[in-house]
């Protein structure tokens, strides 16, 4: 059987399983439509922070727009309060018309969680159900999903109540990153846990599983040992948008064929294009240095090309770096 397969957020079908993560600094629309174009199933914003979004933060709805190919897409949100999240909520709809909007659960940034946001409502069930409840009464057709840790720290292992208070408030579905606040992106994240969520969700939602996918090998382990119903790449998929290709390849038929080199550069080359329309060059060229970073690992000669990339800040200087390299 399959490992591929169809999706439901409440009224929301998709095609497949394998999802972009909500990447803060990472997941804009250049990114999420080369990952589309290499088959992701289902994409998310970054972080949009609802206090920005209620002030009217032009910067912070450049982050919410929809990219070109998106045919579904959610939003994500983070906020520390219910009221201030569901006016948010509000304006992301208005706004966007995405297919889905996802509360950030789980972000372990300290600026963050000391607002009440994130991680730091995973160990307060309580709240986490009241601005769950606030956002799903003003999204109507539109479902609601959020995205959890294990807790606090090892102490404060918390997963089981801040699903429970999720799905009271009558979210449609639920991702795990199976680390805690205090781990942030250290050590090694415990599937057991999703697992746990798994069964104890019992089919009532979808459940999806963030952490620790590096390969379509890991997101093939995750499926058959959790039993979750969506995996989500996100440091996995930087510099890597094929992940979901090559994923989708082993699910499907058992195997995959990694891309050439060639072909990664290329794909840099139009995410930096996009950037570009979509921002400045000044920007997309700074930003695109940690990419073309990531584009560059595991390709003949890399690392000097990643010696040049970090000085790179115009489109010419990047042609100037990699030019050689594609007419070899």
């Amino acid at each position: 059987m399959s490992l591929y397969k169809t999706v439901k957020i409440g009224n929301l079908e998709l095609p497949g399983n394998l999802f972009l993560a909500p990447v803060a600094g990472y997941s804009d629309k250049a990114f999420r439509s080369v990952c589309v174009e290499n088959g992701a199933c289902f994409t998310y914003t970054e972080m949009v922070s609802a206090e920005a979004l209620i002030r009217d933060n032009w910067k912070t709805e450049g982050l919410m727009a929809r990219a070109y190919n998106e045919k579904a897409y959610s939003v994500q949100i983070f906020g520390g309060t219910e009221d201030v999240m569901q006016q948010a909520a509000k304006i992301v709809l208005e706004k966007t018309h995405c297919e889905c909007i996802d509360i950030n659960c789980g972000c372990p940034v300290p600026k963050v969680t000391k607002t009440g946001a994130g991680s730091a409502l995973t160990r307060d069930p309580e709240r986490l159900y009241k601005i769950a409840k606030a956002v799903i009464d003003v999204c109507q057709d539109v479902p609601v999903s959020v995205k959890i840790r294990s807790g606090w720290d090892k102490n404060t292992m918390t997963w089981k109540e801040a699903a429970q208070a999720a799905l009271d408030a009558g979210v449609k579905a639920i991702t795990i990153h199976p680390r805690t606040k205090a781990q942030a992106y250290e050590g090694r994240s415990d599937w057991n846990l999703m697992k746990e969520l798994v069964e104890f969700i019992d089919k009532r939602i979808p459940v999806f599983g963030s952490g620790d996918l590096f390969s379509p090998e890991d997101a093939k382990r995750m499926m058959e040992q959790t039993g979750v119903d969506a995996v989500m790449f996100a440091r996995g998929a930087m510099g890597n948008p094929f992940i979901f290709r090559d994923a989708t390849s082993l699910f499907k038929n058992g195997s995959y064929e990694p891309v050439p080199a060639e072909v990664r550069i290329k794909t840099g080359f139009e995410e930096l294009e996009r950037l570009v329309k979509d921002t400045n060059e000044q920007h997309a060229c700074l930003e695109m240095r940690k990419r073309f970073h990531a584009y560059s690992k595991g390709i003949p000669g890399g690392a000097a090309l990643r010696s040049r990339i970090v000085q790179a800040s115009t489109v010419a200087d990047y042609h100037d770096i990699f030019d050689d390299f594609l007419n070899h």
